[in-house]
Order: structure tokens, then sequence, then C-alpha cells
């Protein structure tokens, strides 16, 4: 037999010296058990090779301890380090983290929460608010907890753990405008199933209003979140008769591809044109010339959000948390706009 069959959670109690409820407990809620016992029962879980009957406690509890979260995007920078945080949160309190990427497609992110809502899991979490109100209703009807990211507000208001998107891009619109700017062109996500991305644009839109400016149509590009798609977005904006003085980039791949294409265009950056980002990835300090971007509260999201989802797993009655708070960071690849019309370098 094997040695999971014959090692039971009586055996793991005896070698401990602690009760088997103090066990049960231990695996299932281990901040409840003070931290000297919790050492022994992991010891003696790990000598005696046990492992729980993960069907057998689920049907017992009705909790199969595992939380599904859908992200846009796993080959991408943005999501890892708040995706890692909420891992550790929720992992403190006996839960395991399923991950399955919807690819910014919302049939495949429908098919992702019937799916998790069939294993069934504990509770889910998504990126964005926007979607069917008959997907949320079948959540709901399933009784499954839920958080929204990424966003602050919504018809959802009280699930939502996130930022203002079009605030944050308004602040940089209004510094930007300080500096002299007022010829903007903007390399955009695809806004249709992207609330995100729809955010940050009409966040533009609204403060070039306040100073009497606008997008021109023609100096809006929406592509997908990838540096290429940043070059090619970039060398037509700077092919037109009059450029825009300021590229406004609606995430940060976008950014590093624009900075890509300038070179290789020979336009200097901000001296020509002045270029910024979004989101403060890692990579955007190290940029040549660095990036003038967006910090996003990217970990305190996924803390807050394992947070928000354990307070409803226990009962608790939860409220629409404050929005987080986002940070300029100015850099070097932003400056004042030459007082003379900006060049065209279609040819170059």
């Amino acid at each position: 037999m094997s040695r999971r069959e014959t090692t039971t959670l009586d055996d793991v109690a005896q070698a401990a010296g602690v009760s088997p409820a103090t066990v049960s407990r231990c695996i299932n809620q281990p901040q409840s058990v003070r931290a000297e016992k919790r050492v022994r029962i992991e010891r003696a879980i790990e000598q005696l090779g046990y492992v729980p009957n993960g069907s057998a406690r689920a049907l017992a509890s009705r909790r199969s301890r595992m939380i599904g979260a859908i992200l846009p995007s796993l080959d991408n920078m943005l999501f890892g380090g708040p995706l890692e945080t909420f891992q550790k949160e929720i992992g403190s309190a006996g839960y395991t983290v399923a991950v399955a990427c919807s690819e910014y497609d919302q049939q495949h992110e429908r098919t992702h929460i019937r799916n998790f809502l069939e294993s069934p899991v504990d509770a889910l979490l998504l990126v964005g608010g926007h979607r069917d109100p008959n997907i949320y209703r079948q959540i709901e009807r399933q009784g499954v907890p839920y958080v929204l990211t990424w966003v602050s507000s919504g018809d959802r208001e009280e699930h939502c753990v996130g930022f203002d998107n079009s605030a944050a891009a308004g602040h940089l619109v209004d510094y930007l405008v300080s500096l002299g700017h007022r010829r903007f062109g903007m390399i955009s996500g695809f806004i249709e199933q992207n609330d995100r991305a729809g955010a940050r644009l009409a966040g533009v839109r609204k403060a070039l209003a306040k100073h009497d400016l606008s997008l021109e149509p023609d100096h809006l590009l929406q592509r997908p979140f990838e540096a290429d798609a940043g070059r090619d977005a970039f060398h037509i904006l700077m092919s037109a008769v009059e450029p825009p003085t300021v590229v406004v980039c609606g995430s940060e791949p976008h950014a590093y591809g624009a900075l890509f294409e300038a070179r290789d265009m020979g336009i200097a950056v901000p001296d020509d044109v002045s270029i910024t980002g979004f989101d403060d990835i890692w990579l955007s300090s190290q940029t040549s010339p660095p990036l003038t971007t967006v910090r996003t509260p990217r970990e305190e999201m996924g803390r807050q959000a394992a947070h928000h989802l354990l307070a409803q797993l226990r009962g608790e009655r939860v409220v629409a948390p404050r929005p987080l708070e986002t940070t300029l960071v100015v850099r070097k690849s932003t400056g004042q706009p030459r007082p003379t019309p900006g060049l065209n370098r279609g040819h170059v």
C-alpha cells in the first residue's frame, strides 16, 4: 500500500503532539494555529509524507480551497507581480490559486469562468469590470465570491480593487500640457473589450478638453499590447505632415516600441518628440532615455484583492474599497516641445 493510504491525520497528530482537530485547522486555516504548533505539524506532515484527501475535504467542507484567477495575458511582466502577491496572501490562508489566460478575448474568459465554476472553485479573481451581465448573474447564482482588479468603479463597485485609470491618464496629460505640448498623439490598446484601455483614452480626452485641446482622429492608433505594435504605430504618427510633439502610450510595451522606433528613425527623444508610458514596469527606468510613466500600485492591488476575497469567504460584509493611488514618475523621455513645427520623419 502507498504511504498516502497508510498515513492518517491521527498519525500526524500523534507525531506532532497535538489533537487531530488542530492538524485539520492547520491544513485548512494555517493562520488560526500558533506558529510553534504549526511548525511541528508541518514537520510531521513532511516526515510522514502525509497528503490530505482533497476530494474528501471538499465534500466535507463544501470548499475546494482553490481560487480561480483569469488574467488577460501570461506573456506580460505586468500581471506577474500582483499575482505573486495575491498568491502569497491567499496561500497563507490555506488556498491555492489556479490561473487561466483570456488573451484579451471575452469569449475565452467566459469559457474559463464556466470551467472554474464547474470545477468548482471557492472564489474568482478577474481583471476589469466590463463583461456580459449574464456572466455576473451566473457567478452570483453559484454563490461564488469574486473580485475585480485594475478598476476602481463601475456597476459592481463593491467588488472593485484597483485605481482610477481615467484620472491617472488625465494627470499625465496635465503635466505634458504644463511643459507646453499642444499636439498630442496616442497609442492605445484596443478599447472594445478592455475597459482599462477605454478609461485611459477617456482620461486623455477629458484632460485635453479641459485645456481646450483635442486628440485628432489620425493621431490616435489602437494596437495590441506589444512592442512591435508600438513601433508600427509610432512610425505612422511621426510620418504625418504635422506629427505630434508628444506620444502618450497606453501601456509600457507600446512605449518601448516607440522608443526603439524613434532611435531607428533618427528622432531624438525628448528633443524632437516626448514619449510616455503607463504602469512603470521595472524596465522603464532602464530604457534610453528612461521613460516618464504612471506608476500603478500593482503589488498593493494584489494584496488588497486577496484580503477582499478572504473577507467574502469568511462571510463578512464588504464595502467598496477606496481607489488606490497612482504616481506620475517623471524621467528623461519628456521635455518641452521645440518652438518650431514638428519634424516630418516619414521618409527617414
